[in-house]
């Protein structure tokens, strides 16, 4: 499909994206696109950091001596007077 474009086709291109967006926005419109395509090439150059398995991993019991809230009990806030 895109092998068949010829110079005078992508002039014609050229053209229509220039009475599209402009002479005085086609600056702005490529550096947007340059920096997005740097950022990207940058993003892909970095090495991943491993991945966390903190949402898939079992809960743990609580520490020795402390106690945790059964599901049973309700979680009381003291009764503070509201101030004007």
């Amino acid at each position: 499909m895109l092998r068949d474009l010829g110079g005078w086709h992508l002039l014609i291109i050229l053209g229509i994206v220039v009475l599209l967006f402009g002479s005085t926005k086609l600056p702005a419109l490529t550096r947007g696109v340059a920096q997005s395509m740097r950022i990207f090439k940058s993003e892909m150059k970095e090495p991943k950091e491993p991945a966390t398995a903190t949402s898939t991993a079992a809960p743990t019991a609580p520490a020795a001596g402390t106690t945790a809230p059964t599901v049973a009990e309700p979680v009381t806030t003291p009764n503070v007077p509201p101030t004007q």
